[in-house]
């Protein structure tokens, strides 16, 4: 009977627990980018060349950076998971300018979610998805940008993990409820 009522005290601490997002690192990640627009879209390290859109961190290992050829938008991932995108020339609110990242196996942890975190360049909400562990979506079709260069800002995040001081109080607790059962007993 104890034994049963120290498991579920042990699960209960364990749901209870608060669950922070994990930083997405993408140190030694490649990543291959397409756009639905003309030309495509080019890695930095290829001279912006048509054809080459997969790359990973700069030789310093500061950041990844994609441009679209008819050089309308600049996307910079840095190597935490922060991704900034930028509108070069603010384009045509109607257009249609879908992109996805894929970064194949060579992430440490699966992606898990995608958070805006500034859009105060922007009027509207660009859509932000996570297709599969590995690969993410992002539509900016009907945004208005302003002409101050702001960038959209955007955070990856892999699985959610408990936060460690709170779950070690939890289980701390648990511990003291099963020992004081047992005293009883």
């Amino acid at each position: 009977m104890h034994k049963k009522i120290k498991e579920i005290l042990v699960a209960a601490a364990f749901a209870a627990g608060q669950v922070q997002a994990a930083p997405l690192s993408l140190t030694d990640a490649t990543i291959t980018a397409t756009y639905s627009g003309p030309g495509g879209i080019a890695h930095y390290a290829h001279d912006y060349q048509t054809g080459n859109n997969s790359g990973g961190l700069d030789p310093n290992g500061a950041y990844v950076e994609f441009a679209t050829v008819d050089n309308l938008f600049y996307f910079d991932f840095d190597a935490s998971g922060r991704l900034a995108i930028y509108a070069n020339n603010p384009p045509d609110p109607s257009g249609h300018y879908t992109f996805s990242f894929d970064f194949g196996a060579s992430l440490a942890a699966p992606i898990a979610a995608l958070t805006l975190v500034d859009a105060s360049g922007v009027a509207g909400i660009p859509g932000l998805t996570v297709v599969d562990g590995h690969t993410l979506a992002i539509d900016l079709s009907g945004l208005a940008w302003n002409t101050d260069f702001i960038p959209l800002t955007v955070e990856l995040s892999g699985a959610d993990v408990p936060e460690p001081a709170t779950l070690g109080l939890l289980l701390l607790g648990a511990a003291g409820l099963a020992r004081s059962l047992r005293r009883r007993a």
